[in-house]
């Protein structure tokens, strides 16, 4: 300091400008002062945060979990990057970040949510001992992911209706939805409707006020027309109609405000095509193809450019009928989202029926099935989505979206109910009475709560950014 004043003053004398002493000094320590406040606050480096509330406090970079909390196989895997497109994703890249450790209880009890009372999801129920794995949650690289709050998803869905198309993962990700709102809802919601089989079910949650808010699922694994395989009925290929809407749900697309879709699994079992009222292929049906006729066998269709083909038709046709219902004045609802749930990978380590154990490690990188079939989702997606935006001839347009958890998904293998499916699975399987048959593992649905709960978190912005 004392160095600069004495420039200082040997410039003044130069340039016949004199300050007084005092003065410069106080100026002096208000710069500093100042370049010292712009240093601590701003950082250039730093990612912009979003979002608010406990997860907004939350660093992005790597913490190890505390003793408290179970060891973690997963943790050290890093996530790939993958950037969904702008067209049909939040602001927020959510699907690129780390598990990080997160003490706090779940927001639902899986013991006591009715949606799950008799359904192999419900872990805690069925006998897991260990919880580590529902502490922990999603954090995004570039911003943050809020906290679910049953409170603003039930606001969003009063007297709306959200339905889950699809397979299994469909229905599992519902269930879920069902138990995060029940936490925060002032009455259990009525299941107003369900099938035989459980596979068509509606649940409704009443308020004081008369408003209803309405969650359904739809069974439909191949989206399109599709007869699923029965091996105890002696069916070894499913059959898939190419040309032909599942109208058990599309003919509802009038009264749904959100549809939220999931396929792919059902894709990659042998099956046989349809279209035009004859078979134009089949997927792994190489070893029967004594049943077919030369020219089918040898026109053996990829499962990759089917699934593709059943995304964007299915896209396709929810954007015909919701234009075709604004134009010809139609009554009723009109859909305002379709979102996609990306391909979610199942963590076998063996043949799923042999008693294959979930694996005790996360793949760090996705398998090119896995990447092709997250990839056939996006894309579809993003072309919707911009074929929508171009066109002007709805007040109301559809919103597309992807729910891109294809990597977060695939870092937890923990996460799944694994042989607890059932209750007292050993015990089931003969284990204590010398009878040693396998035990079988569910490494593809998820535990509730558990990881599928953070398929809803995304859910909720996606369905706050598409309302704002």
């Amino acid at each position: 300091m004392m160095t600069l004043l004495k420039t200082y003053n040997h410039n003044d004398k130069q340039h016949q400008f004199s300050l007084p002493k005092r003065n410069f000094v106080t100026y002096a320590v208000y710069a500093l002062i100042a370049v010292a406040l712009l240093y601590l606050f701003v950082d250039p480096a730093a990612p912009p945060a979003a979002g608010s509330g406990a997860t907004a406090a939350s660093s992005t970079t790597t913490t190890k979990p505390s003793s408290s909390l179970p060891p973690s196989p997963y943790y050290e895997a890093s996530s790939p990057i993958i950037s969904t497109s702008s067209a049909a994703a939040p602001l927020c890249d959510y699907s690129d970040g780390e598990w990080v450790p997160d003490a706090r209880p779940p927001l639902y009890d899986g013991t006591t949510c009715g949606a799950i009372k008799d359904d192999g999801r419900s872990c805690t129920a069925n006998g897991r001992a260990d919880t580590g794995y529902v502490h922990w949650r999603w954090q995004p690289r570039a911003c943050d992911l809020p906290d679910f709050s049953a409170d603003a998803f039930l606001r969003w869905l009063r007297n709306r209706h959200v339905a889950f198309v699809g397979d299994s993962l469909a229905r599992n990700q519902a269930e879920s939805l069902v138990c995060l709102l029940s936490s925060r809802s002032p009455s259990p919601p009525d299941l107003a409707h369900r099938s035989a089989d459980g596979r068509f079910r509606r649940w409704v949650f009443r308020d004081d006020s008369g408003g209803n808010a309405t969650v359904s699922v739809f069974w439909s694994p191949f989206l399109l027309k599709g007869v699923e395989k029965s091996e105890r009925d002696g069916v070894r290929y499913n059959q898939v109609f190419l040309d032909a809407f599942d109208e058990r749900w599309m003919s509802e697309l009038h009264g749904i405000d959100a549809a939220v879709l999931s396929a792919g699994h059902w894709f990659r079992i042998p099956s046989v095509y349809h279209r035009g009222g004859r078979v134009v292929g089949c997927h792994g049906c190489d070893d029967y193809a004594a049943e077919f006729n030369r020219t089918v066998a040898e026109s053996t269709s990829s499962f990759f450019s089917v699934f593709r083909d059943a995304v964007r038709r299915t896209l396709a046709e929810a954007a015909r009928r919701h234009r075709h219902q604004s134009s010809s004045g139609a009554g009723g609802k009109k859909p305002q989202l379709v979102a996609f749930t990306t391909f979610s990978p199942s963590h076998f380590e063996g043949h799923w029926n042999e008693g294959a154990p979930c694996k005790k490690k996360a793949d760090r990188e996705l398998g090119y099935t896995e990447t092709e079939m997250r990839k056939i989702v996006v894309e579809a997606v993003e072309e919707a989505a911009s074929t929508m935006s171009s066109s002007n001839d709805s007040a109301q347009p559809l919103r597309f979206a992807a729910l891109d958890v294809t990597a977060l998904a695939n870092m937890r293998p923990d996460g799944h109910p694994g042989p607890y499916m059932r209750k007292n699975p050993f015990a089931a399987a003969g284990n204590n009475t010398g009878d040693h048959r396998p035990v079988q593992h569910d490494c593809l649905h998820w535990c509730m709560p558990g990881p599928v709960d953070t398929f809803n978190q995304i859910l909720l912005q996606t369905i706050l950014l598409r309302a704002r």
